[in-house]
């Protein structure tokens, strides 16, 4: 699609009538049950991606893992479904998007019983990568879906309850995580935390197939796989060496493929500009960035993402191996995060029809004090911070944070062409998702290896700092956004 297309485009009215929903879904508009479903679909991907946080000790003394398989087995997944995921939205595009819901949630409930059963370390690892590839599938599926059957009011709605569910899982990942490695259910012990996911699969793949309407793109395009091939290439040598190096002692590979991917990266953008301006439909449309809201949304939710990827991570070591806190009290330690990020996202649409994008930059100032006050109480009483003390600090940054991530989708998503809701989406949750990976990789790294030096405290002190400047990067940049959302 040209960039005259997609200005075109964008230049129609957002708020078209119910019967362009009903047109572009061959199953009707988007019901409440079906919302549901999606939203079913967006938070299971996003749970497995942090639920292991507070399982790894417990995997590593069952499989005799070791720190460098441990880091695969969070880093396979993460890298399977960053690579994959704006090739699942360009699937969906082509085939109909409820087809491939149904076939990633299914996958995911097969690979998760894979998981749970995994005989050892790098059955495991192979298990996780390939549950990456399913939700691959799934994910990129709920935002088109949402954009190509709601319009209007009901589509914002929707899109705020998406960023919620994000926002949500990725906390209540690890919460859950703690409460079944602690409840050892049947003798399964960190099983538990991926054979949980196959009943809940069925019963999504049995929701879905009632409630979840049939749409596709009006223009599929083929598959590209040249861009798909360098893509893949991109990502792989940068997130896995810089997940894997400080436990395998960084050897000559990972520099290696650190050297590589400023090349593959540009050449990814070379090929995909040529193909764009040449008529054709590359993985990602460069001309998709003439689109203000992706253009200046993604980069905020690029730095949001890497700052709460690597916070997540970090305050689960750090609460297991610092303050030998049990499985559930790590877990709960992060409870008050996730009910002050409900409240918020529940306060949020009303929020923005009044004070409209400034609500972003409102958000980053608490999620900021909340990340200072964490410092605060880390740097005057460790090793003996309690759970009281790490409260305040810990509901200011999930309110703060509530106010920001359902936001963004929003914004990021606004102008994108309903035949293009799946590319969208992809290029969004792309970001999302490699952004978390990254945060994981270099803030973990960062922690871990000041850890050993001044102290674990002083680590963490270093650390949230580190994530108070993402948090300063996306409050600066959303003083770039209009005033007005749509």
């Amino acid at each position: 699609m040209t960039d005259t297309e997609i200005r075109t485009r964008t230049a129609a009215p957002r708020t078209a009538p119910r019967a362009t929903a009903r047109a572009t879904a061959d199953g009707g508009p988007l019901t409440p049950m079906g919302l549901f479903t999606v939203l079913l679909g967006a938070a299971l991907p996003l749970i497995d991606f942090f639920i292991v946080n507070v399982a790894l000790p417990t995997m590593d003394r069952d499989l005799h893992a070791g720190p460098a398989v441990l880091e695969l087995v969070v880093a396979g997944y993460g890298v399977a479904y960053a690579v994959l995921l704006v090739l699942g939205g360009r699937l969906g595009d082509t085939f109909g998007r409820r087809k491939l819901f149904l076939a990633g949630m299914a996958a995911f409930g097969l690979t998760s019983l894979a998981c749970g059963l995994a005989p050892d370390a790098w059955s495991l690892v192979a298990a996780r990568v390939a549950q990456g590839a399913a939700s691959a599938l799934m994910l990129p599926q709920v935002l088109a879906t949402i954009h190509s059957s709601t319009t209007g009011t009901r589509r914002a709605r929707a899109l705020s309850m998406y960023g919620a569910t994000a926002g949500l899982s990725m906390v209540a990942g690890q919460i859950l995580g703690g409460v079944l490695v602690a409840a050892d259910i049947a003798g399964t012990g960190w099983r538990a935390v991926f054979l949980v996911n196959v009943p809940v699969a069925l019963l999504g793949l049995v929701l879905a197939v009632r409630f979840v309407p049939e749409t596709r793109s009006e223009r599929p395009a083929p598959v590209d796989v040249p861009g798909t091939v360098l893509l893949a290439v991109s990502l792989i040598t940068l997130m896995v060496p810089l997940t894997e190096g400080r436990a395998a002692g960084w050897p000559l590979w990972t520099w290696l493929l650190l050297g590589v991917f400023p090349f593959a990266a540009a050449a990814f953008y070379a090929v995909e500009r040529r193909a764009d301006r040449a008529g054709r439909t590359p993985l990602l449309p460069p001309s998709l960035f003439v689109l203000r809201g992706l253009r200046r949304g993604l980069p905020m939710v690029l730095s949001f993402s890497i700052g709460f990827g690597g916070f997540m991570f970090v305050i689960a070591v750090a609460l297991q191996q610092g303050l030998h806190y049990g499985p559930v009290a790590a877990g709960m330690a992060l409870a008050p995060m996730a009910s002050a990020f409900f409240v918020a996202s529940l306060m949020g649409p009303r929020l923005v029809s009044r004070y409209g994008s400034r609500v972003v930059t409102a958000g980053g100032g608490v999620q900021a004090v909340g990340i200072a006050l964490l410092m605060l109480a880390v740097g005057r009483d460790w090793p003996d911070v309690s759970l009281l003390e790490l409260l305040p600090g810990v509901a200011l940054a999930g309110f703060g944070q509530g106010l920001q991530l359902p936001l963004l989708f929003r914004i990021v998503l606004a102008d994108v062409p309903t035949e293009r809701a799946g590319v969208g989406g992809g290029v969004m949750v792309t970001t999302q998702q490699s952004a978390l990976a990254l945060g994981v990789a270099t803030l973990g790294t960062l922690f871990l290896s000041l850890a050993s030096s001044p102290g674990m405290g002083d680590a963490l002190v270093i650390t949230l700092a580190a994530q108070l400047a993402t948090v300063a990067v996306t409050a600066l940049l959303s003083l770039r956004l209009p005033r007005a959302v749509v």
